[in-house]
């Protein structure tokens, strides 16, 4: 997506950190936080945290062709490894970050969201990256330390930018969102995440409104008018001093509205308004909630200056991230099975996004869920552990593997096969799948529900399918 030249000089990094300089002088042309994936001529940040410490990495990061670092502690400094020093690498880092957003020309884009924001920032820079080029945060790189390291990474000239901004906590986002400063924010929706740290969904609104701190002057937010909180976060951006304020979704007041939708296993066909021009336009990625996701990136490509209708035509070829509903067809005896590795991560929204996607595939074999804990629930974790038999009985599901200690819950309302782990139940899932069948691995990232994912993969096949 980016392909912008970017450049830290010495005297910049200096500048923009207050830091001391050892060694002579030099320039940068990107900064990496890992050792593992840093690369030749990058500036190696040290950052430490309660269970690593990157200076002790120093050498490896040397060894690996970066061409400086930015350090708290000298004393592991390989010899003749030119350095910054600060006081703390990870506010120096924050400070570069700043600084990257400060000297860009880019238009700004931010997304937050219970459910749907990395898939959102990655559709919106997959459109704005043919217009022109576009620079967007990795993955989930949306928390303390990877929102300033992607705006380090910002080109001096580039004309778009996406960035995601994350919490699981009050107070996590007013000071992310201060450093990106963006021109348009978008808010996916408003779900019953993290509820270990928060006592009712309120506070999560609460806690995403915090966006609206941090807006440049002028700037707008896109609001999905379909979640119950779009009027608690509309009256909050007003009193933010916001002046543009727009919702997405199906009702006919909306500025992107959705006039109709043909949702198919692999896609949706979509005919919209967005901000008064009428669209119709491919999907690329299937699902219900993917609808609305992409007249948010519409309605933002618009309210960024770029081009709607070009936008509108790159969503055909969007392909789903990683363990993110990527499709693979699985070899077994006699033919084939198809599956969906949806284990990235699961909430109750998104669990039942999935399940109501399997409902609406019409195999000639059996739909088959292989469920993982979902974490961060709270006093609800029982609660919305037994509620997904709802969501599975709605999707005609044939056959259901859950995994873990909360997923016990949903073996107490409904014939399951229950595992206490993801490696226990792994075996179970080979030894049960049959040609023409297709299934769906879903669950929290601690749940390793990916490990069912990948040891399908490893035993009947590994080529992703990305027809349709």
């Amino acid at each position: 997506m980016n392909t912008a030249p970017l450049s830290w000089t010495r005297q910049d990094i200096l500048t923009a950190t207050g830091g001391t300089p050892v060694g002579g002088g030099w320039e940068v042309s990107d900064v990496s936080i890992d050792s593992r994936t840093a690369k030749s001529g990058d500036l190696f940040v040290a950052l430490k945290g309660p269970n690593f410490d990157g200076h002790h990495f120093l050498q490896a990061a040397r060894k690996a062709g970066c061409t400086a670092a930015l350090i708290a502690d000298d004393s592991r400094l390989p010899d003749g490894f030119p350095a910054i020093k600060v006081n703390d690498t990870l506010t120096g880092l924050e400070r570069l970050g700043v600084a990257g957003r400060r000297r860009g020309t880019a238009k700004i884009a931010a997304v937050t969201g219970s459910v749907g924001k990395t898939g959102v920032k990655e559709a919106l820079a997959h459109s704005l990256a043919r217009q022109g080029g576009c620079h967007a945060s990795p993955g989930s790189f949306n928390n303390h330390w990877g929102v300033p390291l992607s705006l380090s990474r910002l080109p001096r000239r580039i004309p778009y930018g996406v960035f995601e901004i994350g919490m699981n906590h009050p107070g996590e986002i007013t000071p992310l969102v201060a450093m990106v400063k963006p021109q348009v924010a978008i808010i996916t929706n408003v779900a019953s995440v993290h509820r270990a740290f928060f006592d009712n969904e309120a506070q999560i609104a609460a806690a995403k409104a915090e966006i609206f701190t941090g807006i440049a002057e002028g700037g707008a937010v896109l609001l999905n008018r379909d979640n119950r909180h779009f009027g608690f976060l509309a009256k909050q951006a007003k009193e933010c001093g916001i002046p543009n304020i727009h919702g997405f979704g199906t009702d006919a007041v909306n500025a992107c509205q959705l006039i109709n939708a043909d949702l198919a296993e692999t896609h949706s066909d979509i005919d919209a308004r967005i901000f008064g021009l009428s669209l119709r336009y491919r999907l690329g990625l299937p699902g219900a909630h993917w609808v609305g996701n992409s007249l948010a990136v519409l309605g933002a490509v618009s309210l960024l200056g770029a081009d709607v209708k070009a936008a509108a035509e790159s969503l055909a070829g969007l392909t789903p991230a990683k363990r993110r509903g990527e499709r693979h067809q699985l070899t077994l005896p006699g033919g084939t099975a198809t599956l969906i590795d949806d284990s990235y991560n699961a909430n109750p929204s998104s669990m039942r996004a999935a399940l109501a996607q399997l409902g609406r595939m019409a195999p000639t074999g059996r739909k088959i869920a292989v469920l993982g804990d979902m974490r961060e629930l709270g006093e609800r974790e029982r609660t919305e552990h037994a509620a997904l038999k709802h969501a599975i009985e709605a999707a005609g599901v044939d056959l259901v593997f859950c995994h873990g200690p909360l997923m016990r819950a949903l073996a107490g309302v409904m014939e399951v096969t229950h595992h206490p782990t993801a490696d226990a139940q792994t075996e179970a899932v080979k030894a049960a799948l049959r040609p023409a069948d297709v299934i769906v691995t879903k669950g929290s990232a601690a749940s390793k529900t990916s490990i069912i994912a990948d040891g399908l993969l490893a035993a009947f096949g590994p080529t992703p399918d990305r027809e349709g």
